[in-house]
C-alpha cells in the first residue's frame, strides 16, 4: 500500500484541480460516475503482478512517472511522417484528437447519412446526454483495475457514435489520436461510445500515433452496444512511440443475430495492454477477433480477450497472431466462457507465436471454460521459431539466409493481414510489418507474392 499512496495522492489532486473544468459537470449521473472511478482508484491503485489478470505484465516502469493532462491548445501542425496514418487512400468520416483533446480543424464527420450522428464526447455531453447516461460506463467498469478507474474519473474526450435502427454507413468512421512533444509525462484519457441500433452497419478505424519521443500514457476505455441484428466492422492500429505506454480496455455488448468483428494490429509503445471483452448476449450473435502483435528491443505486448457465450447459438472465431525479436515480450490471455444456458454455442480459439530471437519472450494462455453440455469448442496455441525445412528449401532455391527469414516471417503474419477486408488499411498493416521485419527492405515483390 505504501507505493500506491503517493500516487493516488497526486492523482487525487489532479482530480481535485481539474474536475471543475472537465466536460458535463452540470450532470449529475455523471459526477457520480467520476467520484465513483476515483474512490476506486484510491483504493485499487495500479495493478501489480499479484493480481492474476496482471501476472506477466509488470507496470513498475508505468509508476516511476506522474501523468497530467496536457495544457494549452491543440496544435494542429504535424510531422510528415504521420501523413499515412492518416489513410489517405480510404474515404472516411474522420475525428481527430491531439493530446486528448478534440482537434476540429483536422477532422471531417461531415456528410454522415440519417440517423447517424458523430461528435466528440464534450460535444455529445450537450446534445445527447440522455443517451449517455443509458449506456456511459454501463458495461465497461471502473472497478476493473485501477487504469479503469482513473479512466472514468477522468473521462473528458473521446467519439461517440450513434446508429438508429436500419442506418447504413457506407464510410467508415475514423478516430485518429495523436500525441505531441512534452517536456513532463502527460496522459490523453479517451473514452469512445458506440451505439449501434437495430439492423444497423458501420466500420470504425481507431488510429493511435506519436508526434515526438516523450513520455506519455495513453488510457483508453471503449464501449460497444450493437442491437438485433446489428453489424460493426471494428479496426485498432497502435503505432505509438518507444517511450509511450499504452493501456486500453474495449468492451462490447452484442444483441440478438449481431455480428462484430475486430481486427487490432500492435506494433508500437514500450508497453501495450489491450483488454477485448466480447458479450455475446443474445442468442445467435456472432464474434470474430484477429490480431497481430509485432515487437522488439524490450517492447512488452499484453493481449487479454474474453468472450462471453451467454445464450444459446452464439459463434466466436479467434486468431491472435505475434511476432517477437530482440529482448521484446508479448502475453496473450484468451478466455471463451460458456454459460448455462448457451447452449448450441461454437467457438475455436488460436493463438500462434513466433520467436526471432533467443531472448524474447511469450505466455500465452488459452482459456475455455464450458457450463453447457452441447457446444463445439476448441483452443490452441504455439510458441516457436522458424521452420529449420522451410528455411532449407528457400535457401536451395536461390535466396540468401536473411531473406529467407524475412519472408518466412512475413508469411507468418500475413494470415492475420489477409483477413482485413479494406484495402487501404489492410496496405498500411502491411507497410507496419515490413518495417518491423530485419532484411524486409530487399524482399522482392515476386517472391512475397509466390509465397502468399
Amino acid at each position: 500500500m505504501s507505493a500506491v499512496t503517493p500516487l493516488a495522492d497526486h492523482y487525487a489532486g489532479v482530480f481535485a484541480d481539474l474536475r471543475k473544468a472537465l466536460p458535463g459537470r452540470q450532470l449529475p449521473w455523471l459526477e457520480a460516475i467520476r467520484e465513483r472511478g476515483m474512490a476506486a482508484f484510491t483504493e485499487l491503485g495500479f495493478p501489480t503482478t499479484r493480481n492474476e489478470q496482471w501476472k506477466y505484465t509488470n507496470v513498475r516502469q508505468l509508476t516511476k512517472h506522474t501523468f497530467a493532462p496536457a495544457h494549452g491548445a491543440v496544435r494542429s501542425t504535424l510531422s510528415s511522417g504521420l501523413d499515412q496514418s492518416w489513410l489517405p487512400d480510404l474515404k472516411t468520416h474522420r475525428l481527430a484528437f491531439i493530446d486528448g483533446q478534440y482537434a476540429p480543424e483536422l477532422s471531417a464527420p461531415q456528410g454522415l447519412p440519417d440517423g447517424v450522428k458523430l461528435s466528440p464526447l464534450s460535444l455529445a455531453l450537450q446534445q445527447s446526454p440522455e443517451l449517455l447516461e443509458e449506456h456511459l460506463a454501463h458495461y465497461a467498469h471502473g472497478g476493473a483495475n485501477g487504469f479503469a478507474a482513473l479512466n472514468e474519473a477522468f473521462m473528458q474526450e473521446g467519439a461517440v457514435l450513434q446508429l438508429a435502427d436500419g442506418a447504413v454507413l457506407e464510410t467508415p468512421v475514423h478516430l485518429v489520436f495523436v500525441a505531441t512533444e512534452h517536456a513532463q509525462p502527460v496522459w490523453q484519457t479517451l473514452r469512445n461510445l458506440i451505439v449501434a441500433g437495430a439492423n444497423s452497419q458501420a466500420a470504425v478505424i481507431e488510429t493511435y500515433v506519436s508526434a515526438g519521443k516523450s513520455v506519455y500514457l495513453t488510457n483508453t476505455v471503449s464501449e460497444t452496444v450493437l442491437g438485433q441484428g446489428a453489424r460493426l466492422h471494428h479496426y485498432k492500429l497502435q503505432e505509438e512511440g518507444l517511450e509511450a505506454f499504452h493501456v486500453a480496455t474495449h468492451q462490447v455488448h452484442q444483441g440478438r443475430d449481431s455480428d462484430f468483428e475486430s481486427h487490432s494490429l500492435s506494433a508500437g509503445a514500450r508497453l501495450a495492454r489491450n483488454d477485448l471483452n466480447v458479450g455475446l448476449a443474445a442468442e445467435g450473435a456472432n464474434c470474430r477477433l484477429y490480431g497481430l502483435y509485432i515487437g522488439g528491443g524490450r517492447q512488452h505486448v499484453d493481449n487479454h480477450t474474453r468472450i462471453d457465450h451467454r445464450e444459446p447459438h452464439g459463434t466466436s472465431r479467434e486468431l491472435y497472431k505475434g511476432v517477437l525479436g530482440g529482448r521484446a515480450r508479448a502475453v496473450f490471455n484468451g478466455q471463451v466462457y460458456v454459460h448455462p444456458h448457451a447452449q448450441r454455442s461454437d467457438a475455436e480459439q488460436s493463438n500462434n507465436n513466433l520467436l526471432l530471437s533467443g531472448d524474447a519472450e511469450v505466455d500465452t494462455k488459452p482459456q475455455l471454460e464450458i457450463y453447457a453440455d452441447d457446444v463445439k469448442c476448441s483452443h490452441g496455441a504455439t510458441v516457436g521459431q522458424l521452420d529449420e525445412n522451410m528455411l532449407y528449401y528457400l535457401r536451395t532455391r536461390g535466396i540468401d539466409e536473411a531473406h529467407a527469414r524475412a519472408l518466412l516471417t512475413y508469411g507468418f503474419a500475413h494470415d492475420v493481414v489477409e483477413r482485413i477486408p479494406l484495402a487501404p488499411i489492410r496496405e498500411n498493416v502491411e507497410r507496419l510489418l515490413m518495417a518491423q521485419l530485419p532484411h524486409a527492405d530487399a524482399l522482392d515483390d515476386e517472391l512475397v507474392g509466390e509465397l502468399t
